[in-house]
């Protein structure tokens, strides 16, 4: 539904729009602010950092964090376990420079990035894994077995 304010004229004044447009030309206008490291509508972070989406999800024996890293190779990533901290970082380096060039738009983000997600108690620290394929990091952090025993299946009866 889209809430409408009639104008004198008759003609009529989206909120909504008018709200977003506002927010959009903020970011705009902060986008040069900071170094630029204002999000732009790729996700990704302009002039020397950029972010890795993630997707954390939970199976019945383990937790799974999948990290899209396209143009990387697993050389240039790092994931560490600081405490509760799972950390990913890396860094994508430029193919090479040519000074010659006038870009016109660039969306290729390039530089280092780093996520931090904080993980539940019930992790099995020694067989965490991590694999690579296609530009996109898969880590597998299975539960402990105390955890998974734990688990069941309540019957809800009809009164």
């Amino acid at each position: 539904m889209t809430w409408l304010i009639k104008r004198s004229q008759g003609e009529g004044w989206d909120l909504f729009r008018e709200l977003w447009d506002l927010h959009r030309g903020m970011n705009r206008a902060f986008s040069g602010v900071g170094g630029g490291l204002a999000p732009h509508d790729g996700g990704a972070l302009v002039e020397g950092s950029w972010t890795a989406p993630l997707d954390v999800y939970e199976t019945k024996d383990r937790w799974v964090v999948k990290a899209e890293l396209p143009g990387l190779d697993e050389k240039a990533v790092e994931v560490t376990l600081d405490g509760d901290l799972l950390t990913i970082r890396g860094e994508k380096k430029a193919e090479h420079e040519e000074r010659d060039k006038n870009y016109f738009r660039m969306e290729r983000a390039y530089g280092s990035f780093q996520r931090t997600v904080t993980l539940p108690g019930d992790i099995d620290r020694e067989k965490i894994d991590a694999s690579f394929k296609k530009g996109v990091l898969t880590i597998t952090l299975p539960k402990t077995a105390q955890v998974q025993r734990a688990s069941r299946n309540i019957a809800v009866k009809a009164e």
